[in-house]
């Protein structure tokens, strides 16, 4: 969350890029101006923004008394995983959530931005190679990178070389770059580039070569534009085909074999015909459990579905994705929908596609009625849009009251092979269907399904994630699709099929991204004047410094209490 001196230090510029592209809890720490070698943590706090001193008193980092950290990130991480502990002397606690991280210095792939050297070495011994190497921001001198290469050790008597991870700091002063030492650089690309044509050499005598990039997947969310044109360029490169796109989603597929959960309740034999493709089968750690289920018959508790949840247990919205439905599957379908209080189905789907059966139909036509088992469901209104049909639904059980509607959206416009040529309409709908769930209170899971369950019900399921994750935290906030489809596919096997689907995703982040850029700066035009006629008082309110004051005796879980103190420097 640092600006290392790729933006201006002044507060004012601090407060309107939280205020423009932060939410309630985003945070970034700069350099103090007042005092060099210092640190400003500025938090956006609903529509003010609070500042407090960092202490850098040369051994350590701390809030000018309190706990004392060895770096700046782990002094945030500490009060961002404690979030009762940051307070205000009138006991208000101040939320750190969302760090707004600053533009990347590159759109290089083998950048890989607030990585600790730790979390490098794993990545580089686990997954690489010799001569991998990757840039990440330092921790010990916020402002500069390092350069982490995994080298061989030398050869001892009948002993095969040993690799280690070997960091390389990179200083960035002046708007240069260098290694403390010799040839300075505009750019962390030219260095890089550098010192692949003529390597490093360490005290020890150890070469240090630059062979292959270890690429990161983590993205700012604001710069995807970057890092498209930057797999598009290489999957354009005649010399390296198969990279870019590809070559993530390649890695993606190879790690499938790590996810192989037991999938036994859908090969017991009485639950074999509920399958519409033999080998796609829910988790048995994720499935849905139909709890209205005949003790006497077996396998009544089944149905080919998965629970998803986008992030944490507990966070953001959680989706259930199913297959299509088979004749012999409708009433279990409707038993799911009316257990998990569900309001919201999406269907990706025609019920026939180049003349093969995708999903049996399991609602009535319009105004009639029709009993699934327990469950009686009404269409009492069919809207067409452009690419999509919204049905309402009326539900009722046979056995209890009252009623409830459900809101059934068939997107229409997925070609039989294949993804849509762009996604704003699959965005336009992913913006009416979340519309309708938001205003639902207490509402359950939304149901999507496709034919099999894991293709496109899977890209809508992770376009629909990422777009939270960035309503949530900003448009500066750090997304990684391949992990998120990984987390995806540990709950339901399989999901995101094709390398077109996997771009697809991009595609729709990247459109998501720029449609709100756009918004965002149309509202800064027109809210420019009323910002200029902000009052001077209103405005100290907003450069209110609050310094951390504790007690003479302190421990980890004292809680702090806040001062405030009006200053005009950083």
């Amino acid at each position: 969350p640092l600006s290392h001196g790729l933006f201006s230090n002044m507060m004012d510029w601090t407060e309107q890029l939280l205020l423009t592209r932060g939410v309630h809890g985003s945070f970034l720490a700069r350099p103090s101006k007042s005092n060099p070698g210092d640190f400003t943590l500025s938090v956006r706090r609903n529509d003010e923004v609070t500042h407090i001193k960092i202490q850098n008193s040369g051994d350590y980092y701390d809030l000018y008394g309190g706990e004392t950290f060895a770096t700046l990130a782990e002094l945030v991480q500490y009060y961002t995983e404690q979030q009762d502990l940051l307070r205000e002397r009138n006991g208000h606690v101040i939320e750190l959530k969302y760090p707004l991280n600053c533009k990347d210095p590159t759109s290089e792939r083998w950048y890989h931005g607030h990585l600790s050297g730790r979390d490098a070495e794993k990545l580089l011994t686990d997954k690489g190679k010799a001569g991998s190497f990757l840039v990440r921001e330092s921790q010990s001198k916020p402002g500069d990178f390092v350069l982490s290469v995994l080298t061989n050790e030398e050869k001892h008597e009948n002993v095969d070389r040993k690799t280690k991870v070997t960091h390389v700091m990179i200083r960035y002063q002046d708007g240069k770059y260098d290694v403390g030492g010799g040839e300075r650089f505009d750019t962390l690309a030219d260095l890089v580039d550098h010192y692949k044509k003529n390597p490093m050499v360490e005290k020890s005598g150890i070469v240090v070569h630059l062979k292959q990039p270890f690429n990161a997947t983590r993205i700012n969310a604001a710069n995807i534009e970057n890092r498209v044109r930057e797999l598009n360029k290489v999957a354009d490169n005649s010399e390296k085909p198969k990279q870019g796109f590809w070559e993530e989603f390649e890695v993606l597929q190879q790690q499938e074999c790590k996810l192989l959960y037991p999938r036994k309740e859908g090969q017991k034999p009485e639950n074999k015909s509920k399958n519409r493709y033999k080998n796609i089968l829910p988790f048995d750690t994720t499935r849905v459990e139909i709890r209205e289920a005949d003790p006497d018959v077996l396998g009544s508790d089944y149905i080919n579905a998965n629970y998803i949840r986008g992030r944490h247990v507990d966070e953001g919205k959680v989706f259930i994705a199913t297959q299509g439905c088979l004749q012999n599957t409708v009433v279990d379908f409707w038993k799911m929908v009316y257990q998990e209080n569900t309001h919201v189905i999406v269907m990706t789907t025609k019920e026939v596609e180049r003349g093969r059966n995708k999903c049996v139909r399991y609602w009535p036509d319009l105004h009639d009625t029709k009993e699934f088992g327990k469950v009686l469901v009404k269409n009492v209104d069919e809207r067409p849009a452009q690419d999509y049909i919204l049905r309402k639904l009326e539900v009722t059980r046979l056995d209890r009251e009252p009623l409830r509607y459900i809101w059934h959206y068939q997107y229409l416009s997925w070609p039989d092979h294949g993804v849509p040529n762009e996604p704003g309409g699959v965005l336009w709908f992913l913006e009416e269907v979340n519309r309708t769930q938001s205003t639902i209170p207490d509402t359950g899971p939304i149901v999507v399904h496709c034919s099999a369950g894991i293709g496109r019900t899977g890209t809508i399921i992770v376009i629909d994630i990422l777009i939270d994750i960035i309503n949530r935290q900003g448009l500066d906030c750090d997304i990684d699709i391949p992990k998120t489809i990984q987390r995806v596919r540990q709950q339901r096997s399989g999901m995101v099929q094709t390398e077109a689907q996997y771009k697809f995703i991009y595609m729709a982040v990247q459109q998501y991204i720029d449609t709100a850029q756009k918004r965002l700066e149309e509202e800064q035009v027109l809210h420019i004047h009323t910002r200029k006629s902000t009052s001077l008082g209103n405005k100290m309110k907003e450069r209110e410094y609050s310094n951390i004051k504790y007690p003479q005796m302190t421990n980890s879980r004292s809680k702090p209490n806040m001062t405030s103190s009006r200053s005009s420097s950083v």
